[in-house]
């Protein structure tokens, strides 16, 4: 029994292998048929596809061998149409130059006939000179002189009464609006003037003031001197003692601490440093609020500080007896009202006369004509070019460029100029006085001359063998044209000429 049932555990065994190898070969079968199948349909899909992919790029290059044949055909277009315009344009330059060659030609010839013509002309009229010559029995200069001459007396008769005429015309045409806008601008300012010069006078209460003042060998005296860089003068006039300085700030600050050293009594090295020092900054202090106070007065607005320094220092500077500071302020009022009536620019008009004459601060200190000077400060400063050159121009050491140069200069010539604004010393008024009357007798014709009202009036008495009026007009023109060319002076000069017959008899 056992061994029956181990016979049938082998059989078992035996036939479970057999059974399941029978059935993992029969579907390892259905498997590879499966994979073959699938195999074949994937080979089957890659070809198809490969076929539609090669046939889409295909079509592709096929569409961009058309779209670059279009493209070449169309540059090949363009090119022979810039051929045909290039090869007309060159017939066109071959058929100018071939008219330019004829034209030459043409006007060639027409040259040479010219010439020829003017030489046939200037024979006939050495011909026709020499005839006139034995005609006349009076050689070629002699018949040019009388023939000048003669022209010449029409001439000046014909300009001396157009002078006249257009010099009517032209005072009736500008001289009243020209009257209205100056005096319109000298009536709407009025500023007061004080005269100074470059010394300053300190009062002394005593004479026995002076000796404390020089000190023992000279000490206060020298330790003055060089902590202000001024000249104290201490002469023999009673109870006053002078300072003198180019530097108006310089003397300023000076005479304020010597009036403070007077007062005090204490008059030492030490306590003449102090209050050197408090008078300094003093000044100082009032420069600025003079600069500021007169922007303030004339709205001008954004200036540099330096600028606004320098305009205040002009408070203590002087010419000619006119305070600087005053003269500028009445200038840049002037300039203003000018530039309304003219329809400019008021408010820059204000600043290029405030500035016009600030090369004066420190004219003291750098060579040249303060016009240039300030010019230089105020480019220095940034301002605009019309203001640069409003200041460089104003005494003409610039060339005038715009409307501003013209009104700040007039402005300034009316503030120099009305009465009382300057002091002129006797010597130059004099030399003034004698150029005039002897520029005057230096033209023929003219017997006598005067010049009358400080020089505002030359009256010239013509001769009596003069009887033309156009001459007389004439003369009175080339007499102010030539003054105007060789003198210098403020505002304008009127040159009257008068003809003047007597006749005198005597009853007895």
């Amino acid at each position: 029994m056992i061994l029956g049932i181990a016979a049938g555990l082998v059989f078992g065994v035996v036939g479970g292998l057999l059974i399941s190898r029978y059935l993992g070969g029969k579907h390892l079968a259905n498997a590879q048929r499966q994979a073959d199948q699938l195999l074949k349909k994937a080979v089957k899909d890659g070809e198809h596809h490969k076929r539609e992919m090669l046939s889409e790029v295909k079509e592709e290059i096929f569409e961009m061998k058309q779209e670059t044949e279009n493209e070449i055909k169309e540059r090949r277009g363009e090119l022979q149409r810039s051929e045909r315009r290039l090869e007309q344009k060159e017939e066109n330059l071959e058929r100018k130059l071939d008219k330019v060659g004829r034209r030459e030609e043409d006007l060639k010839n027409k040259l040479d006939s010219a010439e020829k013509r003017l030489q046939e002309i200037e024979s006939l009229k050495q011909d026709q000179l020499v005839k006139l010559e034995e005609v006349a029995q009076l050689n070629r200069d002699d018949a040019r002189d009388i023939l000048m001459k003669d022209v010449e007396e029409k001439a000046q008769h014909s300009l001396g009464l157009l002078v006249k005429d257009l010099e009517e015309k032209a005072r009736r045409e500008a001289s009243r609006k020209a009257r209205e806008v100056i005096v319109t601008a000298i009536q709407r300012c009025a500023v007061e003037y004080s005269s100074d010069v470059s010394v300053s006078v300190v009062n002394l209460p005593s004479d026995e003031m002076k000796g404390r003042i020089i000190g023992r060998e000279g000490r206060n005296i020298r330790a003055f001197e060089t902590e202000t860089g001024v000249d104290l003068i201490v002469d023999d006039t009673p109870e006053a003692v002078t300072i003198s300085c180019f530097d108006p700030v310089r003397r300023e600050i000076a005479r304020l601490a010597l009036e403070r050293l007077v007062t005090d009594g204490r008059i030492h090295p030490a306590r003449i440093e102090e209050l050197i020092q408090k008078a300094t900054e003093e000044v100082e202090e009032s420069i600025m609020e003079a600069g500021d106070q007169c922007l303030l007065d004339l709205g001008v607005k954004h200036m540099h500080t330096d600028l606004i320094r320098l305009i205040g220092s002009l408070r203590y500077r002087y010419s000619y007896g006119q305070n600087a500071l005053q003269h500028s302020m009445e200038v840049a009022h002037i300039s203003g009202i000018i530039a309304a009536e003219l329809g400019a620019d008021e408010e820059l008009a204000r600043r290029a006369g405030l500035l016009h004459d600030i090369g004066k601060a420190v004219d003291h200190k750098i060579e040249g004509p303060h016009a240039v000077i300030g010019a230089d400060l105020a480019k220095r400063y940034n301002e605009s070019p019309e203001i640069i050159n409003a200041i460089g121009s104003h005494h003409e050491d610039m060339e005038v460029q715009s409307i501003y140069d013209v009104i700040v200069a007039a402005a300034d010539a009316i503030s120099a100029a009305r009465p009382g604004a300057r002091r002129e010393s006797l010597d130059a008024y004099v030399k003034r006085l004698e150029k005039l009357e002897t520029l005057a007798k230096s033209f023929k014709g003219v017997s006598k001359a005067f010049a009358i009202q400080a020089g505002r009036e030359v009256r010239v008495m013509v001769a009596p063998n003069v009887s033309d009026e156009g001459v007389i007009a004439k003369l009175a023109f080339d007499i102010a044209k030539k003054i105007e060319e060789e003198m210098k002076y403020p505002g304008q000069i009127k040159v009257t000429a008068i003809k003047e017959f007597r006749s005198v008899e005597y009853a007895k």
